[in-house]
C-alpha cells in the first residue's frame, strides 16, 4: 500500500470526453474505468487474480450484502475487505442506498433513523443510518465511500422525487459530518432527481456546497429509456465539478457507456457483464453472442481471440455451448471472464482513442454495434 492521499486530474480532452487518473493508496485508475462488480466481496463465477489480469483497476462491493452476510465485524477482524476476498485492487462500497429501491417491500423509511431493513436472507431488523452507512464503509476499509441516499423508483410524480431529494441531501450532509477528514480515502456524493432537469441542478448545487471528494449521477438505469439517460446526463455533467470524478451508478451496456462518455463521465459499474455470463450472453467485437443457440454447436472460432487470461482464446463457441447444454458450471467461468475482458478492453480503447482525438470517430463505428 502506497502513502498516497486521494486525487483525481483530468490528462486528455476530446469534445466532452475527456481522460483522466484517479490515485489511491492502493493504485491508480485510468478513466474512463468500468468498475467490475462484487457485490458480496466476490465477483461471481471469476477468480480475483483473474480480474486484475484483464486490466481491471478498482472494484465494487456493497454496504448492505456485507453489513447482512457474513456482517462487518467479522471483516473488519482481519483489516478489511481488500484482506478478506484477498483483492490489492482499490475497492468502492455502494452505500445501501440502492437497495432501499431494490428491496422496498422490506424497508421503511425514517427521515432521521434512516433506512430500517428486514433481513431478505432472515427477516432480521436492521438499522443503516446515514452515519452507521460510513462506519460499515471504514470498518470494510474500502477505498472510495459512498453517501448513504435514497434511489427513487422510476415516477412522473415530481413531489415524491422532490421529497427524494430533500431526505438524500440531508443524509448526504450527515454521511460527511460522519466521514470526517482523510486525505487517503474518498467520499463520493449522489446527485438524485428523477428526469427533471431542476432536481438535479438543485441536488447538485446542494451537493457542491458541502463539497466531495467525487460526485456520482444515480437514481437512472432504473426503468428510463436510454434517451432520457443521455437527455440528464447532457444537462447535469457539464456543470459538475471539473477537477472531481464524474460517476454514473450502476450503468450499464456498452452503448450506455459510450453515449456517457461522450458526455463526460468517468466511471461506471453495472452487474451486466458478470450476470450475463452466467445466462451465457458473451460481449464481443463481433456483437453479442447468445452461445445458448444451436448454431454455436458447429462454430469451432474462439469466444475471444485476443486474450490469453485463463488460455480463454482457447476455447471455441462449440466447446462453450456443449458446457451450457451439460449445465456445466465452467461455461458461466468462461463466459463471465470474457465478458470483463471485453469490458476493459473496451474501455482501454475508449481512452485510447479519446488521447488520439478519434472518440467520435469510435463511438460512431460502434455504438449501434456492441
Amino acid at each position: 500500500m502506497i502513502d498516497k492521499n486521494f486525487s483525481f486530474s483530468v490528462l486528455k480532452e476530446d469534445g466532452l470526453a475527456r481522460v483522466g487518473k484517479i490515485s489511491t493508496q492502493r493504485g491508480e485508475i485510468d478513466t474512463p474505468t468500468f468498475m467490475t462488480v462484487g457485490t458480496q466481496g466476490t465477483i461471481k463465477a471469476a477468480f480475483i487474480d483473474d480480474v486484475i489480469a484483464t486490466g481491471a483497476q478498482v472494484i465494487l462491493s456493497n454496504t448492505y450484502h456485507l453489513m447482512i452476510r457474513p456482517g462487518v465485524e467479522r471483516i473488519s477482524r482481519i483489516g478489511g475487505l481488500h484482506q478478506f476476498m484477498n483483492c490489492p485492487l482499490p475497492i468502492l462500497t455502494d452505500s445501501g442506498g440502492f437497495q432501499i429501491m431494490s428491496l422496498s417491500k422490506m424497508v421503511k423509511i425514517d427521515f432521521e433513523q434512516g433506512a430500517i431493513f428486514n433481513s431478505h436472507i432472515d427477516g432480521k431488523k436492521f438499522i443503516l443510518s446515514p452515519e452507521e452507512s460510513i462506519r460499515i464503509q471504514k470498518k470494510l476499509n474500502s477505498d472510495i465511500v459512498m453517501v448513504l441516499d435514497e434511489c427513487p423508483k422510476l415516477t412522473n410524480d415530481k413531489k415524491i422525487i422532490h421529497n427524494s431529494l430533500k431526505l438524500s441531501y440531508s443524509w448526504a450532509r450527515r454521511s460527511k459530518n460522519e466521514f470526517g477528514n482523510n486525505p487517503k480515502k474518498a467520499l463520493f456524493g449522489i446527485i438524485q432527481g428523477g428526469l427533471y432537469k431542476d432536481l438535479r441542478l438543485e441536488s447538485l448545487e446542494g451537493l457542491k456546497k458541502i463539497d466531495f471528494d467525487g460526485y456520482a449521477i444515480g437514481g437512472l438505469a432504473v426503468g428510463e429509456t436510454q434517451k432520457q439517460m443521455f437527455e440528464i446526463l447532457s444537462n447535469i455533467v457539464p456543470k459538475m465539478p471539473y477537477k472531481k470524478p464524474r460517476y454514473l451508478m450502476g450503468v450499464g451496456t456498452p452503448s450506455d457507456i459510450l453515449g456517457a462518455v461522450k458526455n463526460g463521465v468517468d466511471m461506471f459499474d453495472c452487474v451486466i457483464p458478470t450476470r450475463s455470463g452466467r445466462t451465457g450472453l458473451a460481449f464481443t467485437w463481433e456483437g453479442r453472442l447468445n452461445l445458448r443457440n444451436a448454431k454455436y454447436q458447429k462454430d469451432d472460432t474462439p469466444m475471444c481471440s485476443y486474450s490469453n487470461v485463463r488460455s480463454i482464446n482457447s476455447y471455441s463457441k462449440s466447446y462453450i455451448n456443449h458446457l451450457i447444454n451439460s449445465n456445466e458450471i465452467l461455461a458461466s467461468m468462461l463466459i463471465t471472464l470474457n465478458n470483463i475482458v471485453f469490458y476493459q478492453d473496451l474501455m482501454k480503447k475508449i481512452r485510447t482513442a479519446i488521447k488520439n482525438n478519434a472518440f467520435d470517430v469510435f463511438y460512431n463505428k460502434y455504438i449501434d454495434l456492441i
